[in-house]
């Protein structure tokens, strides 16, 4: 069993930035693709970005490349999602995922509870 906790959500004027981190844990976390999703009022959870155990894949939605980094910390068994550039549409609840194999556009066998991010005009 693997737990996911994310940290960093908060209230911030369009613009500004956040940092997102997901850290997991359990008996055998492994090698674990991981990823972000998000959730806004009245929307489908969709795709934000993930990246492979190596780093070295990483996939990013349209809708947030260039504004979004993701990046890991293996030893610390910890995603983060840097978010800069935010606009009022980013505000949702932002989930962690994480899979022993991949992390696609339908998630993985893994969740976080989510945390809240809201941009302001």
């Amino acid at each position: 069993q693997v737990q996911l906790v994310e940290s960093g959500g908060g209230l911030v004027q369009a613009g500004g930035s956040l940092r997102l981190s997901c850290a997991a844990s359990g008996r055998t976390v492994g090698s674990y693709a991981m990823g972000w999703f998000r959730q806004a009022p009245g929307k489908e959870r969709e795709f934000v970005a993930s990246i492979s155990w190596s780093g070295d894949y990483i996939y990013y939605a349209d809708s947030v490349k260039g504004r979004f980094t993701i990046s890991r910390d293996n030893a610390k068994n910890t995603v983060f999602l840097q978010m800069i550039s935010l606009k009022p549409e980013d505000t949702a609840v932002y989930y962690c995922a994480a899979d022993p194999f991949y992390v696609g556009a339908s998630g993985g066998d893994y969740w976080g509870q989510g945390t809240q991010v809201t941009v302001s005009s």
